[in-house]
């Protein structure tokens, strides 16, 4: 076959391959059909594909094509030896002589296969090999270069196979954990509103009898003192109580077209005293041309309840808050930033703040930012946190921005700051 005739067939196999690489999920299926199409285009008796498991540091076989099941059950390939080379040479390598060359493990078994030549692709992603491609010959043969420059671009089209399954692996691993985390808190949510109702009652009625004694005892004393605190510690179980079913009650979004900066608005005006009591300046950069987005007014005035009262907590005296919206046409959505000068979070509660229950609060529930992340969760949204300790903490909220929202003029109210 002339020269052209094999660019040809070489290049509709390249093209092959690679529409599977960027078509299939399934790597095995893709890896598959690369063995078959190498060894059809390159008159080889079979070949292998073998991935280095970055675990044990063995080539492990991958697929194969023309091979017999005995000679493909001797097992792993050490990769001491040919890993190297691969890495040192970074080509196609001919190992002309199965019989008397050293980096075939099997030379026995590869004379009674037919085997008298192999070649070797090196697979390589950056500047590592992740696996090779072994294609077997049953005679001595010359290569040209169309050949070897084919096989070249074939492993490169099987590293871009490998990579795409591990990165599916790693999101596989990732969507399977979420979805054993939300599992668990599906179970503690249903827990914790029986365990919430079942203590609800009784903490009803010592309020209810501790609070009539405390009407009837004498002014001063111990009797009266003792009465104090435990309406006091009732009230506080009774709120602990409260969060839990907050936290558990599966509440859908009751949506309206709203403007988010009137939620914001309206939330910096309720906790007004609270930043004043404690000395901390409000800076507010709320975006003028905001529109009106589908929300749950009541539920979003909660999450920035949240989010300031933890930032005034985490001040506690003289600081700044600054809360700050925009709109991101990129991304398709509507950004609130909240952030404090406060002490910080430490690096290793990142990941947990907002998990159930979790708080370094002396008297926190932990469910404040629970509650606030499936809020903004089930407005499609999401809700990241940043900080440094010393440093203040700053909470980033994004809401989809929905292109049919009423415009300003038709709802007949003007929006942005005051």
């Amino acid at each position: 076959m002339d020269t052209s005739a094999n660019i040809a067939r070489f290049y509709s196999v390249c093209r092959d391959v690679s529409t599977s690489v960027h078509s299939s999920t399934d790597v095995k299926e893709v890896l598959d059909l690369v063995v078959k199409l190498v060894t059809e285009a390159i008159n080889a008796k079979g070949s292998l594909l073998r991935i280095l498991n970055l675990e044990t540091d063995k080539l492990e076989l991958s697929a194969a094509y023309g091979l017999s099941e005995r000679y493909l059950s001797k097992g792993h390939v050490s990769t001491h030896r040919v890993i190297t080379e691969l890495c040192m040479q970074n080509k196609v390598i001919i190992i002309e002589d199965v019989q008397a060359d050293p980096r075939v493990q099997y030379p026995r078994e590869a004379r009674e296969e037919g085997i008298r030549m192999m070649l070797d692709a090196p697979l390589f992603l950056g500047d590592n090999v992740v696996g090779i491609v072994r294609i077997f010959f049953t005679e001595q043969r010359k290569f040209s270069d169309e050949e070897l420059n084919f096989l070249v671009s074939i492993a490169e089209q099987c590293a871009c196979a490998i990579d795409k399954a591990r990165l599916i692996e790693k999101h596989k691993s990732m969507y399977d954990n979420l979805a054993l985390q939300t599992e668990k808190l599906s179970a503690l949510g249903r827990m914790a509103a029986g365990i919430a109702h079942e203590i609800n009652n009784p903490l009803g009625g010592i309020l209810l009898y501790s609070t009539n004694l405390f009407k009837k005892a004498p002014k001063e004393g111990p009797f009266r003192d003792g009465l104090e605190i435990i309406i006091q510690e009732t009230m506080r179980c009774k709120t602990i109580i409260q969060d839990l079913l907050e936290f558990s009650r599966e509440k859908e979004p009751e949506k309206t077209f709203a403007n988010i900066n009137n939620i914001i608005e309206k939330t910096l005006s309720m906790l007004e005293n609270e930043f004043r009591l404690h000395h901390i300046r409000v800076e507010k950069l709320l975006s003028s041309e905001m529109p009106d987005i589908l929300i749950d007014v009541n539920q979003m005035h909660q999450v920035f309840v949240n989010l300031l009262l933890n930032a005034v907590e985490a001040i506690q005296d003289q600081g700044t808050i600054s809360i700050r919206s925009e709109i991101d046409p990129a991304q398709r959505c509507v950004r609130v930033e909240t952030a404090d000068t406060g002490r910080g979070i430490p690096p290793e509660n990142i990941s947990k703040v907002f998990e159930p229950f979790f708080t370094t609060k002396a008297k926190g529930t932990g469910l404040g930012l629970s509650v606030s992340y499936r809020i903004v969760w089930n407005h499609q949204g999401d809700i990241k946190v940043s900080s440094q300790p010393g440093q203040g903490a700053r909470f980033t909220i994004e809401i989809p921005l929905l292109q049919n929202a009423p415009s300003k003029e038709t709802k007949g109210q003007p929006h942005g700051t005051r």
